[in-house]
């Protein structure tokens, strides 16, 4: 009971200090760089109020289409994912885990699958949500999940594969950022396979139909 005491007080700690400190490192980026051997990590801070409202729109139709409905975990998507992995029986498996859960697992966790982990980030997704809102949790995420090898942040992967800064995104651009989140390390938005152009050509219709109400601030809590 002692260590279950400590370990939702120092988790609860993380994410309040979080809350209003933009995290300077995560568990990935220093992975990351011990398998690369080196330790450049190209990463620049934008607040979310000073990002393309198209990468905002192509990233939840991407990732997280009813990101501003759920309280962190989508439970109608987590029926669908059980009930088309049991029909494929092991193979090609559908996750159901949220732009919240992803952002849990990208700034307080490891990566990999396990019921543990998986655990884990269940419990600090609906922390994150109670603590952080929609709008601080969508500004974390686009600031630290991985887009390449040491490209970290919207920011960075904006001027990396288009050479323009984040905030000067149009559809198509933000489209091919969303499109390569899957699988980051293999996906060149820049020069795009026929796949990763046909899966952003969906996204960018997609993305016309999520709503995002008034331009998210900075420490707002929610659209």
């Amino acid at each position: 009971m002692r260590l279950v005491a400590a370990f939702v007080v120092v988790s609860l700690a993380a994410v309040v200090l979080y809350r209003f400190v933009d995290p300077p490192l995560t568990p990935l980026m220093v992975v990351r760089s011990v398998e690369r051997r080196e330790i450049g990590i190209s990463k620049r801070w934008l607040p979310l109020d000073r990002m393309s409202s198209s990468l905002l729109r192509a990233v939840i139709a991407a990732e997280d289409a009813r990101f501003f409905d759920h309280p962190g975990v989508d439970f109608a998507a987590v029926r669908r994912a059980l009930a088309y992995n049991e029909r494929q029986h092991g193979r090609r498996l559908r996750g159901a885990g949220t732009i919240t859960m992803q952002c849990a697992r990208n700034v307080f966790l490891w990566q990999g699958r396990s019921w543990v982990r998986k655990a884990l980030e269940t419990y600090l997704a609906f922390l994150l949500e109670l603590v952080w809102g929609k709008t601080r949790i969508l500004e974390v995420y686009l600031n630290v999940v991985e887009w390449g090898d040491g490209i970290y942040g919207a920011e960075a992967a904006a001027l990396r594969f288009f050479g323009v800064p984040a905030s000067r995104l149009d559809g198509r651009q933000a489209a091919l950022l969303a499109a390569a989140l899957p699988d980051p390390r293999r996906s060149n938005p820049a020069a795009p396979s026929r796949y990763l152009a046909g899966r952003a050509a969906l996204i960018e219709g997609r993305a016309a139909a999520v709503h995002l109400g008034r331009p998210p601030g900075r420490r707002g809590r929610r659209d």
